[in-house]
This record gives C-alpha cells, sequence and structure tokens, in this order.
C-alpha cells in the first residue's frame, strides 16, 4: 500500500469497498510498518547471518479524510512519492475516483525505528578460523529501461519526470 507523510500525518489510500480500509477508518487502532533492506549480512555461522536494513512502525488511529483540498494533496503527495514531478504532468484524479477512493490520515502517537548496518559480528570468535566466506552483499536496485504502453502513440516522449529519473543511478547520484 502506498503512503505519504504530509506535516505530522501520514496518509494511505484504498478503495472504498476495502474491508481494511473501512475497519481503519472505523477507529481501529493501527500499526504501520516499513522496511528497506540494503543488504545481506553473510557470516560463517548461521546463527550470525543478518541484513542491513532501515525499519519503522507508526502507532495510531486513521480517521477518513473527506476534505477535498486535503485528498487532493494527498493524492499529489502519492504521486511525487512515486515519481517527483509526475503530479503536473497527468490528469488529477475526477469526481468519480475520488468517489471510489478512501484516503485515511494518521496522526503518529508513537513510533519506533531500527536500524542495522555494518558487517558480521563473528570475526573476533572461534569461526573466524572456518574456510567460509563471510561478508555483507549490498543489494542494488535501478530503474530499467522504459516500455511503452502498447497503445501509447510513437509520436509522444518521455515525461520530463521519467527522463530525470532516468538520469539518477540506484545510488541517488545524478549520473553525467
Amino acid at each position: 500500500m502506498l503512503y505519504a507523510h504530509l506535516g505530522e500525518k501520514l496518509y494511505i489510500h484504498g478503495s472504498t469497498a476495502s474491508r481494511a480500509i473501512r475497519a481503519l477508518a472505523g477507529g481501529a487502532a493501527a500499526c504501520v510498518t516499513v522496511t528497506i533492506v540494503h543488504a545481506l549480512v553473510l557470516a560463517r555461522s548461521a546463527f550470525e547471518h543478518s541484513a542491513n536494513y532501515d525499519s519503522v512502525m507508526a502507532f495510531g488511529t486513521f480517521e477518513r479524510i473527506d476534505d477535498k483540498a486535503e485528498r487532493l494533496a494527498a493524492f499529489e503527495a502519492f504521486t511525487e512519492k512515486l515519481l517527483p514531478g509526475r503530479w503536473d504532468e497527468v490528469r488529477q484524479p475526477n469526481a468519480q475516483e475520488l468517489k471510489a477512493t478512501a484516503i485515511l490520515a494518521m496522526e503518529i502517537d508513537e513510533a519506533s525505528a531500527k536500524i542495522r548496518t555494518g558487517p558480521p559480528d563473528d570475526d573476533e570468535s572461534p569461526d573466524a578460523e572456518r574456510e567460509t566466506w563471510a561478508g555483507v552483499v549490498p543489494i542494488v536496485s535501478s530503474f530499467g529501461t522504459p516500455v511503452p504502453s502498447p497503445g501509447l502513440r510513437p509520436d509522444i516522449p518521455l515525461s520530463s519526470s521519467v527522463r530525470e529519473l532516468l538520469r539518477t543511478d540506484a545510488s541517488g547520484q545524478v549520473d553525467t
């Protein structure tokens, strides 16, 4: 599920027919968890294997957002989180799309974050004598060559937002 953080609120969206969205909009306590895994941490023993990651849990209660301006701001935030600059390139949601989509917001009552970095912890143990490779294997993500929609007219070039995205490599550095 996509989320966006605006000011002091965390926003999510989904179908108005979604049971989960209806339960959350009804005031059920919620925990939103996001984890990004950066690398596999391979040790010389199974017990010491791990991963390098960033993880956060946010706790609170969602409320349904009915204010049109706040709903559109949330839609814009979702779109811009996917691809900065895209909101200004596309048609904004129409009345039917807005009616079919529930936007929920949660003020974060409590949050917890955990980050794990570094190599395996067994370099100074008896396991270091083993003839087994140990270390960190980074997980790398990147964007591939864009594939046009089958119905896209051939004279339509890539949008500015997509061109800018492709200028940035997986490490977040601008490709020159």
